[in-house]
């Protein structure tokens, strides 16, 4: 019996099939373009994205000798707030899918603090009022591209972030659904009454007709049409990618704590059932809704981790391979001063800046290659307390962290995070935790696991990392990081 999970990220499309012991039975993975039209714009071609997950579906089968007909349950994990419309006679998007790290709709984010309805977004949704979330994509393409206007004369429009775009697709335009999580993700959804919210809806003009339905996550999402990979199998869980891979860490109980390292860096907490709104400009989240019980989440999101390295590697090229970046970090002693910010797109939580740009400060005569590499390694563990600091000022009390994602292999980058937090680490045995997310899920909504408890079970550490910095150090270090984003946002 196996499982099949398809994780659409940012800059990555993977599918990852497991066993009935989520084990992973083998996967593919295709790197997806991204599109930089303007500054501070980040776009996909919702086609490509399609295309990504067509290949390495059949890429997964070819590696297991399977047929897409041994599949028992189809999950889904996916780059959150990223927004597509398309016609739903056609399944083709209208506009290129505007990704959560856009920073266009800032000026129109900025009216809305004005009007005074920061306190009311936070209150209906849990989020900040920012350009990161759906809602201002929304209208943006509403207001600006034409076809988005004569098809909603038509009522042939549709919005989805991508779990519900590649649910349309593989259904066969069958099923316009979007679990819990991504709805919470949109700046339209109320999550303490669980419904897209009218007095939102209005404030962004937002016709609720265009929107999907909301499920819970291991809901029935439809079949897949037996034109693609020829057999029909159900879609049995569907999450966000940071929920998902709060799923795969399995982060049940309340108080425990993940964070992800992919292209951002996202830390969620499990609060229980009652939302808890942080007085420290961190989000408060849905982390899942299973057999009608909603959990909640507290989290910090990092808009640049993973993406520094890759920014080092294809726009610097001052290395060939991400895997470089530890070797270099461990020939330096010290970081000699270098901090680099990697405000790329603005910074996220706690700060909330759209407009402040990346930078690297200190540089001196002696700076090498090495120490910028190492330089964006440590940006990912200052981001992380920085959020951490913040959620701990909200009263959380937190003993251990469990840590995925595509860095977390770096093992000079998990000791110096260790460090720099005073915090115990356990890292997964499987790294790409969204997946196994998707896994559970699909698993939990088919019957292939039973429970919670029974999901649990399987959860592996493959190294734990302690602390051993001097606590002199670590302050004199995150000080320094301090300094050099007060430097940055000083300037914008």
């Amino acid at each position: 019996m196996y499982i099949l999970a398809i994780d659409q990220g940012t800059t990555s499309t993977r599918s990852i099939i497991f066993n009935k012991d989520a084990k992973v039975v083998s996967a593919a993975q295709l790197e997806i373009q991204q599109f930089y039209p303007e500054q501070a714009w980040v776009e996909h071609s919702p086609e490509d994205i399609w295309q990504t997950v067509i290949t390495t579906v059949n890429q997964s089968l070819e590696k297991a000798s399977l047929k897409f007909s041994d599949i028992h349950a189809i999950g889904i994990s996916n780059q959150r707030e990223t927004t597509v419309l398309w016609d739903k006679q056609t399944g083709k998007s209208i506009y290129p899918a505007i990704v959560w790290q856009d920073r266009r709709t800032h000026q129109a984010c900025q009216d809305l603090i004005k009007q005074n309805l920061t306190e009311t977004i936070h209150k209906k949704t849990g989020l900040l009022i920012d350009p990161y979330f759906s809602a201002s994509k929304i209208k943006w393409i509403l207001d600006n591209v034409s076809e988005a206007k004569n098809l909603l004369k038509k009522n042939q429009l549709l919005f989805g972030t991508i779990d519900s775009y590649l649910i349309w697709r593989l259904t066969g335009g069958r099923a316009h659904l979007t679990d819990i999580t991504n709805a919470s993700r949109t700046m339209l959804f109320n999550i303490t009454t669980q419904v897209w919210d009218d007095d939102l809806l209005t404030l962004f003009g937002i016709p609720q007709e265009i929107l999907p339905k909301v499920v819970s996550n291991t809901s029935f999402f439809g079949e897949t049409d037996t034109a693609i990979f020829g057999a029909s199998v159900p879609i049995h869980g569907s999450a966000g990618d940071q929920q998902a891979a709060a799923i795969g860490q399995c982060c049940f109980e309340k108080g425990m704590l993940k964070s992800t390292y992919g292209t951002g860096c996202f830390l969620l907490l499990n609060t229980g059932e009652e939302p808890l709104y942080s007085s420290n400009r961190l989000l408060t989240t849905i982390a899942y809704k299973i057999d009608e019980k909603v959990c909640y989440g507290l989290e910090g999101s990092i808009f640049v981790a993973g993406a520094a390295v890759q920014w080092l590697r294809d726009a610097m090229h001052l290395i060939s391979h991400a895997s470089e970046t530890e070797k270099m970090a461990l020939n330096l002693d010290h970081n000699e001063g270098v901090y680099l910010v990697p405000a790329f797109t603005g910074l996220g939580a706690p700060y909330w800046d759209p407009l402040a740009r990346g930078a690297i400060l200190g540089l001196t005569r002696n700076t090498g290659v090495a120490h910028i590499a190492r330089a964006a390694l440590e940006a990912v563990c200052y981001q992380t307390k920085d959020l951490l600091t913040a959620m701990q000022k909200d009263g959380a009390l937190i003993t251990n962290l469990r840590v995925d994602g595509g860095m977390v292999s770096n093992n000079w980058l998990m000791q110096f995070l260790t460090d720099i937090l005073n915090l115990k680490i356990f890292r997964a045995s499987i790294a790409e935790t969204s997946a196994l997310g998707a896994c559970y899920l699909a698993g939990l909504g088919s019957g292939v696991f039973s429970s919670l408890a029974d999901i649990q079970k399987h959860w592996e550490a493959d190294a734990m990392f302690m602390p051993h910095m001097l606590s002199d150090e670590r302050e004199n270090l995150y000080v320094g990081w301090l300094n050099a984003v007060n430097k940055i946002r000083e300037n914008v």
